[in-house]
């Protein structure tokens, strides 16, 4: 199933309504999400990994608009976030703090204080630095901080190199040889500024394969026991996220094998569970639209120049990434290869390369699937360009979550200094 199917005249939509509409409302470039396919989605990987114990983070570095937070809230998310920014985030939208875990391999004084601050569930810890320093700040403020441990078992998770983190070679997590990580999970354990909350690991996104969530978690388990067995309390193992969406057909992801992979292995392992799905609840329920402003014929190529740009979505030049590109308008028959690509003055403003494209002229208008993760969220103004605004459907209405910026707000951030 999918949010974005064609009504009765052949004209797309997402959950039934006009992106035309939205396009004609809204403006373009425009991020659009679905909050049926959201609500879905989440709902989904719930009932997948029902039969354990765990609570369930959405991983708010997919997509941190405050209206999709609080309609995942609304489902029963907790959070997972990476910066005092997503906390604020994630609190604004309506998310309890003891329903937050804050990931990520640099976290400064001043974010764990924020962290502490709010009463936040879990802080993963990734080095014995992070460690001190999180004992150090939760002695000053006279609070006792929830740790969790992030290992690195060193496993190949088979994706993009620039989004696996479960390898000895990446930043993430400490090692699970020479005892490193269990050595200091028991000085964690025996830290009185400091509540152990177990362990935690993360091998990375769009996996698609289980056989790497199968030797992580095992190799977690193994630690897990090891420290239980050695009289350390460990009563929770965080097991982040990383489930692979389909880029090709944007369709609904099935987490029934991965369900049924999390159950195998923890049912009655006595331990609670926590689960970070980000990019497998958000990708595939939203879309970037765009118009056409030129089409270019060059002399073995055809460009079609759109309105969106690498600046709006840079996972296609950043991570060699595919997403489906479909008209609006009733499909035609295809006329040849062409070049999707922004206005941006680089060579790598692109959105999708040598597509099967139909006859395209100024002003047709284009859907760009796929774009619900890591999409408004990595967007920047590069070229002085106003990022895309963003919109949910819900319940057959459109709601806008946040307009495109304007020059004169861009030009206001800033200053010129008086010259001598």
């Amino acid at each position: 199933m999918s949010a974005f199917y064609r009504d009765a005249h052949n004209h797309l939509t997402i959950d039934g309504v006009s992106l035309d509409g939205l396009m004609a409302e809204f403006g373009s470039p425009l991020y659009v999400y679905s909050g049926a396919g959201l609500e879905r989605a989440f709902t989904a990987f719930q009932a997948a990994v029902a039969p354990v114990s765990g609570k369930v983070h959405f991983a708010l570095k997919a997509n941190s608009a405050l209206g999709v937070i609080a309609l995942l809230a609304r489902c029963g998310a907790g959070a997972d976030i990476v910066s005092a920014g997503e906390l604020a985030r994630a609190l604004a939208a309506g998310i309890a703090a003891g329903d937050v875990v804050f990931s990520g391999v640099g976290k400064t004084a001043a974010d764990i204080r924020a962290a502490l601050a709010a009463g936040i569930g879990q802080l993963n810890a990734e080095s014995a630095e992070e460690v001190a320093q999180i004992s150090a700040v939760a002695a000053a403020m006279g609070v006792v901080a929830p740790v969790a441990l992030r290992v690195n078992v060193d496993v190949d998770a088979g994706t993009h190199a620039k989004i696996s983190t479960g390898q000895r070679s990446n930043k993430f997590g400490i090692s699970t040889d020479q005892r490193e990580a269990a050595s200091l999970y028991a000085s964690i354990d025996a830290d009185p500024h400091i509540k152990p909350m177990g362990l935690a690991v993360h091998i990375g996104s769009q996996i698609c394969d289980l056989a790497p969530f199968e030797r992580a978690y095992a190799a977690l388990l193994d630690v897990a026991n090891g420290l239980r067995a050695s009289g350390l309390d460990v009563p929770c193992l965080d097991l982040g996220g990383g489930v692979g969406v389909d880029y090709q057909q944007a369709s609904d992801t099935d987490f029934s094998a991965y369900g049924a992979l999390v159950t195998r292995l923890f049912k009655d392992s006595g331990f609670a569970l926590g689960f970070e799905p980000g990019r497998a609840i958000a990708a595939n329920n939203g879309a970037l639209l765009t118009e056409v402003i030129y089409v270019k014929q060059g002399d073995n190529k055809r460009f079609v120049i759109v309105d969106a740009a690498m600046n709006d979505l840079i996972r296609p030049t950043l991570y060699d990434a595919y997403h489906p590109i479909v008209t609006l308008a009733p499909p035609q028959n295809t006329i040849g290869k062409a070049d999707i690509v922004g206005p941006v003055c680089e060579t790598g403003d692109y959105l999708g390369l040598d597509r099967d494209m139909p006859t395209l002229a100024a002003g047709d208008k284009l859907a760009v699937l796929s774009a619900g993760a890591y999409g408004a969220v990595m967007a920047s103004s590069y070229n002085t360009r106003p990022p895309a605004g963003e919109v949910l459907v819900h319940d057959g209405k459109a709601h806008l979550l946040r307009p495109a910026r304007s020059f004169d707000s861009l030009l206001a951030e800033e200053t010129i200094p008086v010259f001598d």
